[in-house]
């Protein structure tokens, strides 16, 4: 738990650095991703709720990083588009997760990541596991 939260203080001190918190980047990123999504969507892709996600795009939309546009034939729902700024920070917001991690993890030799990579995934399966309990 210790190393999580060092890890994600720096990676959100990097993302802080392009004026983004950590949900606007994620919000962002997931957008690069797949553009034109719904809010609903999103949301279930962020694993936040359709409130939450809403507000985050409010504030991305006033900021001019996101657009929300009518789906034809759908009244209720908009597709999300990133804006040229907003993709660019999307860009430079995975360079510094890129970075950050060719500096800590690049840094291991490639057996103990192929093997750190074994137990993560290993450690994730359980982890689903108690979830289903």
């Amino acid at each position: 738990m210790r190393l999580h939260q060092r890890l994600l203080g720096q990676m959100t001190t990097r993302i802080r650095e392009l004026g983004l918190s950590i949900p606007q980047f994620d919000l962002l990123s997931t957008l690069s991703e797949r553009e034109g999504i719904s809010q609903s969507e999103l949301a279930e892709r962020l694993y936040v709720t359709k409130g939450n996600v809403s507000g985050l795009v409010d504030r991305l939309v006033q900021a001019g990083l996101v657009e929300r546009r009518a789906i034809a034939g759908d009244r209720r729902s908009y597709a999300m588009h990133l804006t040229p700024e907003g993709r660019r920070l999307a860009d430079a917001g995975m360079t510094a997760q890129r970075d950050f991690v060719t500096a800590t993890l690049g840094r291991l030799p490639l057996r103990d990541l192929e093997e750190l990579d074994r137990l993560v995934v290993a450690w994730r399966e359980i982890a689903r596991g108690v979830d289903g309990e």
